[in-house]
């Protein structure tokens, strides 16, 4: 588990990282010409939401609602001082995705120390009865074997090292085949020293 001192550093990494991605965002989106949007800002921070979901996969926790419920409202309490609703965190979790992986990619993976594991794992969107009526993933996943037989969906490649630290991961429709992604330089090149 961090140390307060250490969720204290990310915390401020994930921060700067988050106003960095936002003042971008913001420099080149296009703005609305037509009626006046209405958008009222949390009262948590998208760098306090991503770090709970850090924090959740460094914990020994099974549950995300039993690690929030339990641990960041209690004995977190004073780290994190505007804590929402589970139901409301769930819904901020979509609004920090792409930031989360961003920050993720840039920050928070390992380095190679000489021997390195590619794995696979299939991210399944529906069951394979359903794949005729299925719409929000519609003409991106694909049907996909893997050990487990077939199924409808991505695939998740990790490359991780000895220490079992992340080096790096990609998505794939799941009908790529396993070597694929290892001809990719930019999936493979990672920080080697």
């Amino acid at each position: 588990m961090f140390t307060e001192n250490k969720v204290t550093e990310t915390f401020c990494m994930a921060d700067d990282s988050c106003k960095f991605l936002d003042a971008m965002t913001a420099k080149y989106t296009l703005k609305p010409i037509g009626k006046r949007k209405y958008h009222r800002n949390s009262t948590m921070s998208k760098a306090e939401v991503m770090l709970i979901m850090i924090l959740f996969h460094d914990s020994d926790y099974r549950y995300f609602k039993h690690f929030y419920l339990e641990k960041v409202c209690k004995p977190l309490r004073h780290l994190f001082p505007n804590v929402v609703s589970y139901n409301r965190l769930v819904e901020l979790e979509r609004d920090v995705a792409i930031p989360l992986t961003l920050f993720i990619k840039k920050v928070l993976l390992g380095k190679c120390t000489g021997i390195s594991f590619v794995n696979s794992t299939p991210l399944r969107v529906c069951k394979n009865q359903r794949i005729h009526i299925h719409k929000v993933f519609k003409g991106i996943a694909q049907r996909g074997k893997c050990s487990m037989g077939w199924f409808f969906g991505f695939k998740l490649y990790l490359i991780c090292n000895e220490k079992e630290e992340l080096l790096n991961f990609t998505i794939t429709p799941g009908d790529i085949d396993d070597r694929k992604p290892l001809e990719y330089k930019a999936f493979i090149d990672f920080n080697i020293w």
